[in-house]
């Protein structure tokens, strides 16, 4: 047993990477849960780093030597494009601080600051940022993280409080939602299906769905509880998949719309695919609209029409202010930065 333990202890990246016949940038790639791995070549690194404990003792040994030089960056929404941009943005103006960051992804199922509670347990850090995720958690349980953290592309919740023990940074989601809702209707169009986030939802997709509603009301349209389309949870978040089987649906019950405007460009790509299967035209037969502003709208065919979020902007900020935290240049403060609405080859007046 001392022998075995011995063994995985001195187990290393390269080793991983020859049990599973792959590159060490692959092991890599899987443990930091990039998006741009084959998930059954992911799955088998996974597999050996679970039977032989590798990430557990090697990550703890890992912060343990940078003994608070340490940012770890929590992710909710991996599988969306939209944060590769703004992680790599994060790490390049991390090192310029010297320090080192820790990228630690959050299932859809799984409470962020839960997850950031147990990474902290494990070595001191100096700060967080979440990336992603919800702004509705109790106060008790934010007041264990005793250290800075920031909220980055997430803002304040419906209840408009501004908490005074962490900052927020962020596009202001509700006023972005209505934009690209009453853009919509100056083309002439009254039945837009959207594609929402989950019925429980009390973050970004709530902010959205709340733009959406006051545009419609204030046009005098009454909303068709039928055209709110809530994504599969069975599905991971703001996916292109979830984006299809939403769509899918709703031509498949044969539902009146004009337009679909999707809460994320992800979703609004997979809307594209269940239209052209339907025997349709984009924007001849239905319009449709994203949201953030991901490359990959740019060079779709058609090119999207979407709400651009600085995400660039946003992630050097939510850096910088992290710093200016813990150099104690500046208290907690809630940024709001403009979206972009960027019209392209998906939607047309009626």
């Amino acid at each position: 047993m001392e022998q075995e333990n011995r063994e995985i202890e001195e187990i290393t990246i390269k080793d991983i990477a020859r049990m599973c016949g792959v590159g060490v940038s692959t092991v890599s790639r899987a443990i930091n849960n990039h998006p741009d791995i084959n998930p059954e070549t992911k799955q088998k690194v996974m597999d050996i780093i679970q039977k032989y404990g590798y990430i557990p003792n090697n990550s703890a040994r890992y912060l343990k030597r940078m003994d608070g030089k340490c940012i770890a960056v929590l992710v909710k929404g991996l599988t969306n494009p939209f944060f590769a941009g703004a992680i790599k943005v994060m790490e390049d103006e991390i090192k310029k601080k010297k320090y080192s960051m820790v990228i630690r992804h959050v299932e859809s199922d799984e409470d962020e600051v839960d997850v950031a509670l147990e990474l902290v347990k494990e070595k001191r850090l100096a700060g967080l940022i979440f990336l992603g995720g919800h702004f509705v958690h109790s106060e008790e349980k934010l007041s264990k993280l005793r250290i800075p953290f920031i909220l980055s592309t997430v803002g304040e919740g419906p209840d408009g409080i501004r908490h005074d023990n962490y900052s927020t940074l962020s596009v202001d989601d509700e006023k972005e939602g209505y934009r690209m809702t009453d853009y919509l209707i100056r083309l002439g169009h009254r039945k837009i299906a959207v594609l929402a986030a989950g019925k429980e939802d009390v973050s970004i997709g709530r902010m959205r769905l709340m733009g959406y509603l006051r545009a419609l009301r204030e046009q005098g349209i009454e909303p068709d509880e039928g055209l709110i389309c809530y994504m599969n949870p069975k599905l991971p978040s703001y996916s292109m998949e979830n984006g299809y089987v939403l769509t899918r649906q709703l031509l498949d019950e044969g539902k009146e719309f004009t337009a679909v405007f999707a809460f994320s460009d992800t979703m609004a790509v997979g809307a594209c695919r269940a239209i052209a299967e339907a025997g349709k035209r984009i924007p001849q037969d239905y319009s449709v609209a994203g949201f953030d502003g991901i490359e990959l709208c740019s060079y779709y065919n058609p090119t999207l029409t979407t709400i651009r979020q600085p995400i660039q902007e946003i992630a050097e900020e939510s850096v910088h202010h992290l710093f200016d935290l813990l150099d104690g240049k500046s208290s907690h403060q809630h940024k709001i930065f403009p979206g972009e609405l960027l019209e392209q080859e998906s939607t047309r007046a009626l």
